[in-house]
């Protein structure tokens, strides 16, 4: 399955941290392994993840690791992406999500030897950690990931409709101080409670507006329906405490949904779904600013001419990889016409949301 685009990653593992670590797929606890990547071999910890996924016959798993004395530990993400008949999506997702400007995890193809055993293929997706912001020179506060729907930034549970007992509920600190959680928790009450002036002075003061907005076209435009209440880092700049939010998990999307399922190119609606982009929308200025975000890339990123050439790149950079795996959920046929649906995906909802813009919009 040799692949000048498809790294190869090796794990060897002892039986009984094998044993330990299937006993339990949904444990946090690490197993002991050693990994050879890019031709160095590491002791490393490794556990699985994913949610719903668990329960699949091919698992996805977290992996750490110290690559040298005094540089820390390295994380990344083994995404078996075993519902995306493409294997494509939260990586052509990413690509997009970095060209308009919003800072995405890095990824590479890689296929996975398992004690000399071929795991078929995986996609190595970046971990959003210390190391991300230190690689790209950015200053982080602190860092929070949203790992359910309650991180939907209001006040109330999405599924019961009742107050939350927390308004930290679907969160997880993992980097900053001890006032991390306090400090959102007053963000996201100030967010519901103020009105007019004092709200958008609040805006302005704790959010990065323009950053925020570039975000959410971008979750828009790739039809990423659960990128916008969960799967998503939420931190704090350095310099002046203003919140950023960057993606995570994004393979429901390019006119597939997050089980795999081809789904109506209009499931996602233009402004988005959260409470934090209804009290921005009720500013003039942000629903003007938005508009013009999505008419800019829609102009240049979001075309055929643009994404073609890397969908195509990408996905005959693994075919052979990928024709040769026989652990994944698709068969390759299917895997071959996955660059038409993106292409017609791209049609389709280009079409659409420009027709909201000039139709309904009401700046």
């Amino acid at each position: 399955m040799p692949s000048n685009a498809v790294l190869q990653r090796s794990i060897t593992i002892e039986q009984s941290e094998w044993d330990t670590l299937n006993a339990n797929p949904r444990s946090k606890n690490f197993v002991q392994v050693q990994v050879t990547i890019d031709g160095k071999t590491m002791n490393a910890e490794l556990r699985h993840r994913g949610g719903h996924t668990l329960g699949y016959s091919k698992k996805s798993y977290e992996i750490r690791y110290n690559r040298s004395s005094g540089s820390g530990f390295r994380t990344l993400h083994w995404n078996a992406e075993y519902d995306d008949p493409s294997m494509m999506r939260n990586a052509l997702s990413f690509h997009f999500l970095n060209k308009v400007g919003v800072y995405s995890p890095k990824t590479n193809h890689m296929e996975l030897t398992w004690n000399g055993e071929s795991q078929g293929v995986y996609l190595e997706i970046e971990a959003v950690d210390r190391h991300f912001f230190k690689s790209r020179s950015l200053g982080c506060k602190s860092l929070v990931y949203a790992v359910n729907d309650n991180a939907n930034f209001s006040l109330t549970d999405p599924y019961t409709y009742e107050q939350k007992e927390s308004l930290f509920k679907g969160y997880q600190v993992q980097l900053g101080d001890n006032d991390v959680k306090s400090r959102l928790i007053l963000f996201i009450r100030k967010i519901n409670e103020l009105e007019g002036n004092n709200l958008e002075k609040l805006l302005y003061s704790r959010l990065d507006t323009t950053f925020y907005l570039k975000w959410l076209a971008g979750a828009v435009l790739t039809g990423n329906y659960d990128g916008f209440e969960q799967n998503y880092a939420l931190y704090e700049r350095s310099n002046n405490g203003k919140y950023r939010i960057l993606p995570w998990d994004y393979e429901g999307t390019w006119g597939r949904n997050c089980y795999g399922r081809i789904c109506d190119t209009d499931l996602v609606d233009v402004k988005g779904y959260n409470k934090l982009t209804e009290k921005l929308f009720g500013y003039r200025k942000y629903r003007e600013r938005y508009k013009k975000i999505l008419l800019e890339m829609l102009e240049t990123e979001f075309t055929l001419d643009a994404l073609t050439p890397t969908i195509e790149n990408m996905h005959e950079g693994i075919a052979e990889a990928i024709r040769g795996d026989y652990t994944r959920k698709h068969p390759f046929q299917v895997f071959a016409s996955e660059p038409s649906i993106m292409r017609r995906y791209i049609v389709d909802r280009r079409d659409i949301v420009m027709n909201e813009l000039e139709e309904n919009w009401n700046v």
